[in-house]
């Protein structure tokens, strides 16, 4: 199984490609930057292109995504939404499966607690891929993340017939 990673932002979207079920390997990792100062819809072309292509060149089976939760910053949350929104028409047009986890799932699955900080988040991925540093900048380490995690919960699916999806 490939499992494609998706940290979401207008600015900075991570992504991040692991294979395998049980023993999960990095295939490679990054992100796809705009600036601010493009218009909104050039921007959301450059993302939705972006994992287009990573969906073309790498054949992940499934997307694993991270849900948007309500941010102070009402304006970051609707770009997020944005983000979220083009990565998701990408995989549905692949005919792929989108797997959504919270963030606190996300931490919860990693580092086995819900309230864990970004460099212990960092230090598990690092950890858990074999890999001599942490992966940067911080979304990448972050959609890697969110692709372990789904790694993680498919092995329990199987495993224990539990679904929550």
């Amino acid at each position: 199984m490939i499992t494609l990673g998706v940290d979401p932002g207008t600015a900075l979207l991570g992504y991040g490609l692991v294979r395998g079920d049980d023993d999960p390997a990095l295939i490679t990792y990054g992100v796809v930057e705009t600036t601010k100062s493009e218009a909104m819809p050039a921007r959301l072309q450059r993302l939705y292109d972006a994992v287009w292509e990573l969906i073309r060149e790498h054949e992940p089976d499934v997307l694993a995504i991270e849900q948007l939760f309500f941010s102070r910053n009402v304006t970051t949350a609707l770009a997020v939404g944005q983000a979220r929104g083009v990565v998701l028409l990408a995989a549905a047009q692949h005919g792929m499966d989108v797997f959504e986890y919270k963030p606190s799932e996300v931490k919860q699955t990693i580092s086995g607690y819900g309230n864990a900080d970004k460099p212990q988040m960092q230090e598990m991925v690092r950890i858990t891929l074999g890999l001599p540093e942490i992966p940067r900048p911080d979304d990448a380490a972050d959609a890697l993340a969110v692709a372990l995690c789904h790694v993680q919960m498919s092995r329990l699916s199987r495993r224990f017939g539990v679904s929550g999806r």
